[in-house]
């Protein structure tokens, strides 16, 4: 019988299995009242001037600039919000993103992450979400696990994503469509039991996300959500 661990504290910031995501309408209003005023000033003209100067344009586009600006311009707290607001309003493709997903920052490649079921409505840019699977930082694994990755990982990919989040600790509930995606998945829970029964025999305790996850399999399969080729905006 596998041992539970205490239930962490719950998490007061939304996740994606307890929350909608924001729209990019919701992050623009929450950020106008959020900011203060030499903020404000600061990320309008950094829209501008993504809109007026959109795609790459040389060795580093404008706002390729802003974005490196973010931090310190708007506060931790929100730059991933401006960022991801920059990158939308500079129409940034897949092209454009995976230039700034490789040679930008982590906190850069958070936002490219966030951003892509915005700006994204294909496959083509799993390879970013693939490349902050590998990694063990907790905040990009946490970004790579949202919408996008919920709309097209394969399933293979997608079994490997939700235990790599429970190998680094990051909470379940970061993980997008976990719900739907768990449902019935026989082959999931098979690999659950194996993670849980190894780390029984090394006398390490089970993650109590484990048996959170492990009994979604057990749910009866639901249908999966549609799949358009419109970026919706109802994900970051």
């Amino acid at each position: 019988m596998l041992t539970r661990t205490p239930s962490p504290a719950p998490n007061r910031l939304p996740t994606q299995e307890t929350a909608s995501t924001p729209s990019l309408t919701d992050l623009r209003r929450h950020l106008a009242s959020h900011l203060d005023p030499a903020a404000r000033s600061w990320l309008d003209h950094a829209l501008d001037e993504a809109a007026a100067h959109p795609g790459i344009h040389g060795p580093i586009s404008v706002w390729e600039l802003r974005l490196a600006e973010a931090g310190r311009r708007c506060g931790a707290a929100h730059a991933d919000a401006a960022r991801v607001l920059i990158l939308a309003a500079a129409r940034a493709g897949t092209d454009a993103l995976t230039r700034v997903y490789f040679q930008g920052t982590a906190d850069e490649r958070r936002a490219v992450l966030h951003a892509l079921p915005h700006l994204v409505s294909g496959p083509g840019a799993l390879p970013l979400v693939e490349d902050a699977l590998r990694t063990n930082d907790t905040r990009l694994l946490s970004a790579a696990a949202g919408p996008y990755a919920a709309r097209h990982l394969s399933a293979h990919a997608w079994r490997h994503a939700v235990l790599k989040c429970l190998f680094t600790g990051v909470p379940v509930g970061h993980v997008a469509d976990l719900s739907r995606r768990a449902a019935g998945d026989a082959e999931l829970a098979r690999m659950l039991g194996d993670y849980a029964a190894e780390r029984t025999a090394a006398g390490r305790t089970v993650p109590e996300d484990l048996h959170r996850v492990l009994e979604l399999t057990e749910s009866e399969s639901v249908t999966p959500a549609p799949v358009t080729d419109h970026p919706h905006g109802k994900e970051s």
